[in-house]
């Protein structure tokens, strides 16, 4: 249960960071989410993934990649060989004004990481892989 109750609190933090960065850029925070998929992805991303991913609509994830475009983040860009495919990118000049706003939470986790021995860390990074993964794997949150 305590396990719980920390992720929640750690979630809940960063939602709240994620709220202020997206009213910064005047963007809705599932803006924000779409954006850090795009930035973690380790594969070209594309809309219908984005929609898949986060529950949206085409409409819907439209209108995001719109706003993320107008806000300098991402540009969508065709495939060379299918010109029907389109890939989500995130420009790089935008990392900067992320990386200034997301300092903060970077210099909270070094402190918070100095605290542990290398062994520790390598257990609860093991740890929140495998629950990533857990999480991934659900279609729906548990109904109750």
């Amino acid at each position: 249960m305590a396990l719980a109750v920390s992720l929640r609190r750690v979630n809940g933090e960063i939602n709240r960071l994620t709220h202020a960065f997206a009213s910064a850029h005047g963007l809705h925070p599932t803006d924000v989410s779409a954006l850090a998929m795009v930035l973690d992805a380790d594969r070209p991303v594309t809309p219908g993934m984005l929609g898949a991913r986060l529950g949206l609509t085409s409409g819907a994830v439209t209108a995001c990649l719109g706003r993320l475009e107008r806000a300098g983040h991402v540009r969508r860009t065709r495939d060379e060989v299918d010109r029907r495919v389109v890939r989500v990118e995130y420009v790089d000049e935008a990392r900067l004004a992320a990386r200034a706003f997301f300092r903060p939470l970077a210099v909270a986790g070094e402190r918070a990481r100095v605290r542990f021995e290398d062994e520790e860390l390598v257990v609860v990074l093991r740890f929140l892989d495998a629950f990533s993964e857990e999480l991934a794997r659900l279609d729906e949150p548990p109904s109750s």
